[in-house]
């Protein structure tokens, strides 16, 4: 057992030599072949990797901002061409609108025009048709009055006026007569 205290002091002794601040010279070589390998397969293998990941990123970041840059560039170029649009089909609409007022005018005026003519024409007939009854009432009268006249006057003068020449005669005068009358009356 003593011999196992002298290897200890031996150790002891050994160890109080050392400095426990600096490191033992194995221990360094090991820590710098295990940093140089630990970096060797972080260059190799991580770092691009995470390059990678991280251009992706950016590229994705920027191309999803150009992207929509360009939706928005597109989204307001429709949205013009719509307010021209909308603003084209409400002038479109403003001038059909304005045609059919037009034709709509032109219509009606066409119709009272038609209306007046038709109007026109049936006053026209009815004049007509009132001289012609007019007429056919003052002849029948004519040979009425005539015929009263002459039977009144045979009866007065106590002689037939039976001569058709006569009879005639003296109707136009007895016509005249109340024509001549009826004109001077009216004046």
């Amino acid at each position: 057992m003593i011999n196992t205290f002298v290897v200890l002091a031996e150790a002891a002794g050994e160890e109080s030599k050392h400095n426990p601040i600096i490191p033992a010279w194995q221990e360094l070589v090991v820590g710098s072949v295990a940093f140089a390998v630990l970096c060797f397969v972080l260059m190799k293998f991580v770092f691009p990797q995470m390059e990678k990941t991280f251009r992706a990123r950016v590229d994705a970041i920027e191309g999803g901002i150009k992207r929509a840059e360009t939706a928005q560039a597109e989204a307001n170029e429709l949205l013009e061409q719509y307010r021209a649009q909308l603003a084209e089909a409400r002038t479109e609409a403003a001038r059909i609108r304005d045609e059919a007022r037009a034709d709509a005018e032109g219509i009606r005026q066409d119709v009272l025009a038609k209306a007046r003519e038709e109007s026109d024409r049936i006053i026209a007939a009815g004049h007509e048709q009132l001289a012609a009854q007019r007429e056919s009432i003052v002849r029948e009268l004519r040979a009425e009055v005539g015929t009263l006249a002459v039977d009144l006057a045979g009866k007065i003068v106590g002689e037939a006026l039976a001569d058709e020449a006569r009879t005639r005669g003296t109707v136009e005068r007895f016509i005249a007569d109340l024509d001549a009358a009826g004109t001077a009356g009216g004046r």
